[in-house]
């Protein structure tokens, strides 16, 4: 449920309650006025028609006596029972007349209630006729009279009372709109501002209005994103001249490099001739500086990668030629069982497509048990190259971290040999090409590595 309808919901149960209560109460008390002087008015009425009968003889009254009774007490609307020594008198329906109310006329009191009759509300109102000694005379008089008007002005007032409670929600409800669209703009705006941020623009910021608590939250935002926008762009500074660093490190050493590995290739010649320890410490330093070589380019890559700078030099190949040729220049043929099918073409860079190879190859044969295999496999627009080993597989641990840069999972597969840099290297030349590397475990044991690369090249 969305914070707007929400807000809604609460101003119109707000409203609701509100309008129950004011128009409710309100209702109650002026019906019970209306027809509490209805009756008292009603009551007073009949008593000053039956006080036209006084005073009354003393000597018992016959039949006809009581209709005369009945027909003076008796208005145009109401109709009249006079009761007297086992008499009645009058057309007034006597089922109208609860034995309450006779009781409490048989008492000698005045009693009215109201009664259903005909469809509609009635007042039935009695009373004892007295003598001039103030006896009773044994005759009494119930007179009943329409209520109607008076019901329907209460119908009219609580009709009128559920027009004003609806209308009061009606105007909570426009008042609850125009309240949360006043509240939900900072939030929307905030919400902005956080997906701009999150989406990598510093810049965002959120308009600040007023001095309550959304305003402080605004300006907390800004100040935090302000904070943020500098803290990154120093690091973005410093990772830039760190890239800068590595980038000209490399290639300021690759001159040095290259006089030192001809110099090493010449002792490695001479290796055969030295006494022990010179040709031992001669054989050292050739494949020390050939490491060494190898991660100064390897690093070069990579500053390539980061600047942006590296591309692809685009060819119709075929991938088992590449891949038959990368293992044979490295002398991973006879360590390897290559399952590559005939006719399998696609447009891609093949050197980049060799430092895959190679790179996932060796760090197959390096860190797993033979044997190791490569089998090339189409997937629809896909060319699929897995490569596998029979080791121990890739623990947990590892598995989130196979591809970064200079991580080396020595502790759960041996000793590493390589610079860190090689999985890094194969990931991103699989990137450049719109592809995927994933990394994962055979269900029989061994790691295995799927390189999926377009078979026409596109990215």
């Amino acid at each position: 449920m969305t914070l707007r309808l929400r807000l809604l919901l609460a101003f119109g149960f707000l409203s609701v309650i509100t309008a129950v209560a004011v128009a409710g109460a309100g209702y109650v008390r002026a019906r019970d006025a209306i027809v509490q002087r209805a009756q008292d008015n009603a009551v007073v009425e009949i008593t000053n028609r039956v006080e036209q009968l006084y005073p009354l003889p003393a000597r018992p009254l016959s039949a006809a006596a009581l209709e005369r009774i009945a027909g003076r007490v008796s208005g145009r609307t109401d109709g009249v029972v006079a009761y007297g020594n086992g008499l009645s008198a009058g057309g007034m329906d006597t089922s109208v007349i609860t034995p309450e109310l006779r009781g409490l006329v048989s008492s000698g009191r005045v009693g009215w209630q109201r009664v259903q009759y005909s469809d509609s509300v009635w007042l039935v109102v009695g009373m004892q006729l007295r003598l001039n000694s103030g006896e009773p005379s044994g005759v009494e008089v119930y007179v009943l009279r329409p209520f109607t008007s008076e019901t329907a002005f209460v119908g009219e007032l609580a009709q009128n009372a559920w027009l004003i409670g609806g209308a009061g929600l009606v105007l909570a409800l426009g008042l609850g709109f125009l309240a949360a669209r006043g509240v939900l703009r900072p939030v929307r705006e905030l919400q902005l501002a956080a997906w701009q941020l999150g989406q990598g623009d510093l810049t965002a910021r959120v308009p600040v209005r007023g001095r309550d608590e959304l305003a402080s939250v605004a300006t907390t935002f800004n100040s935090t994103a302000s904070s943020l926008e500098h803290h990154v762009g120093e690091l973005r500074r410093m990772e830039a001249d760190a890239r800068r660093f590595v980038a000209d490190v490399s290639h300021e050493l690759r001159t040095p490099l290259a006089a030192m590995t001809a110099v090493t290739d010449v002792l490695d010649a001479e290796t055969a001739s030295l006494p022990g320890v010179a040709g031992q410490a001669a054989r050292l330093v050739n494949r020390e500086t050939l490491n060494l070589t190898r991660l100064v380019n390897d690093l070069i890559e990579v500053t390539r990668f980061d600047s942006g700078t590296a591309a692809l030099a685009l060819d119709d190949v075929d991938v088992a030629e590449v891949v038959l040729s990368c293992l044979r220049m490295r002398g991973f043929s006879a360590e390897v069982t290559a399952s590559l099918p005939e006719g399998v073409r696609a447009r891609l860079d093949p050197r980049r497509l060799d430092v895959i190879v190679a790179n996932l190859v060796g760090n197959a044969l390096r860190h797993g048990s033979a044997p190791v295999s490569v089998a090339l496999s189409v997937d629809g627009a896909f060319l699929v190259i897995e490569v596998a080993d029979s080791g121990p597989g890739l623990s947990p641990e590892v598995l989130p971290h196979v591809f970064a840069r200079f991580y080396k999972a020595d502790s759960a597969r041996g000793r590493s040999e390589g610079s860190g840099l090689g999985l890094a290297i194969a990931w991103e030349n699989a990137r450049l090409h719109g592809g995927t590397l994933v990394a994962a475990n055979r269900a029989g044991g061994g790691a295995v590595f799927t390189l999926r690369l377009p078979l026409d090249g596109e990215v």
